[in-house]
């Protein structure tokens, strides 16, 4: 016989600090669930995000285990799978909806129809490539309530983050053209403590959101030499 698990209070800890009543009222989209995205998915579940949808195109690689801490079972499986399935596991409440694709400006199709019944739509955005960030920003900016981006290169984090990204003209500035962008491989320089502290730093800012705090709109944080810089 399977033990039945009353999950009412799995939040219970954290009640004071993340509000229940408006969590429960968002919608959370991760785009890119590599490195960052994976673990801003598995934080997301385990806060109790009610409904989550995760979008990502690639398949798990075996130079995904350590960097990105997917599982030897998990390979030539998609990331989208892989990482649902280890939501559900964290949080069976969960409601998910994966999505094995490229994002695509359809997407702020779909999100429109649960934002017209009230829900407020959250995204964050977890891909390497300044095109497609500069995709997802043109695609959903009038569309998020909450917009916040992760960033990062060997040891080196940047998370930006907005709370009005209809009127948002910081954001856009750090969209340099794709020429200036740092030329190696996205899995050259990468590991997942790295990915672990950027994802914590991106989900902070949507728990502060949550309270109606400020948010830092730009943090940048050099692991190696223990800098943090926040505007």
């Amino acid at each position: 016989m399977t033990q039945q698990i009353n999950l009412a209070d799995r939040d219970i800890r954290q009640r004071e600090i993340v509000p229940p009543e408006k969590l429960a009222g968002c919608h959370v989209v991760v785009i890119g669930v590599g490195a960052i995205g994976r673990q801003v998915a598995v934080q997301l579940a385990a806060v109790g995000v009610a409904s989550l949808q995760l979008i990502d195109h690639d398949t798990v690689g075996v130079e995904n285990l350590a960097s990105q801490a997917y599982w030897p079972q998990d390979i030539d499986s998609s990331k989208v799978t892989a990482t649902g399935e280890l939501c559900h596991r964290i949080n069976p409440l969960v409601k998910l909806t994966l999505v094995e694709d490229r994002f695509r400006r359809s997407t702020a199709k779909d999100l429109r129809s649960l934002r017209d019944n009230g829900g407020k739509i959250v995204v964050f955005s977890c891909v390497d490539s300044i095109t497609t960030r500069g995709l997802i920003w043109e695609s959903l900016n009038d569309l998020a309530d909450l917009f916040v981006d992760g960033r990062m290169s060997a040891e080196t984090i940047r998370v930006l983050a907005s709370d009005q990204p209809a009127d948002d003209s910081y954001y856009p500035a750090t969209l340099f053209a794709a020429d200036r962008a740092y030329a190696g491989s996205c899995t050259a320089k990468s590991t997942v403590y790295t990915a672990s502290i950027a994802a914590g730093l991106m989900v902070s800012q949507f728990t502060r959101w949550l309270r109606g705090l400020p948010l830092d709109r730009d943090v940048m944080l050099n692991l190696l030499s223990a800098e943090l810089i926040a505007s």
